[in-house]
């Protein structure tokens, strides 16, 4: 009998629940604040009041975003070790997404731990965080070239997790739709066979 019986169904969706929201987490979070969050802090007219809104808006998530990394990382360790043990019962094109979702969940794990080391980083530059921005993106002419060098390398972090994180999603739509075009009866018979 496979390693994949009934009753370990409510452990794989709780893992497959936990990586998908631990994914949206991650997306939603790094889209609303590139794309709202930065932008917004303009209408501050403090350059260093911008920095520190950005930082503390930054922090606070980072909470959020180290759960949600946590949560994506744990779900999917947990199916990749599942479909181990069944890596037979796994079509061509199945292996080969899952290999795919490997390195983009790799890609989504180190940039996810470099964006928070840069990021406290930057959140701990002089004055107490509050790096002169001209936005949420863009350190002002009077930030230090230290901060400004850390925020550009946190933009470009933070458009590579974004990139990678939409395309874990891509990659978990295709595995899911790849395992549903199956036949029901070789879905049954893949699973328990």
């Amino acid at each position: 009998m496979s390693a994949l019986t009934p009753s370990s169904d409510l452990v794989s969706q709780a893992g497959r629940a936990a990586h998908e929201l631990g994914l949206a987490a991650l997306l939603g979070g790094n889209l609303f604040g590139r794309l709202a969050l930065h932008p917004a802090v303009e209408r501050i007219t403090d350059p260093r009041e911008r920095g520190e809104v950005v930082n503390a808006a930054w922090r606070r998530y980072g909470t959020v975003n180290s759960l949600g990394l946590a949560a994506m990382t744990a779900g999917w360790v947990g199916a990749r070790a599942e479909e181990a043990r069944g890596a037979a019962r796994l079509t061509g094109r199945e292996r080969a997404l899952a290999r795919v979702k490997d390195g983009l969940v790799g890609t989504v794990v180190v940039t996810g731990l470099a964006t928070a080391a840069e990021g406290v980083r930057f959140a701990r530059q002089p004055p107490d965080g509050a790096v002169p921005l001209t936005d949420g993106s863009t350190a002002a002419p009077s930030a230090s070239p230290a901060a400004a060098r850390l925020k550009r390398k946190l933009n470009v972090l933070g458009a590579v997790a974004i990139g990678a994180e939409a395309a874990l999603v891509i990659a978990d739509a295709a595995l899911a739709q790849e395992n549903f075009r199956r036949a029901p009866l070789r879905r049954r018979v893949r699973r328990w066979g």
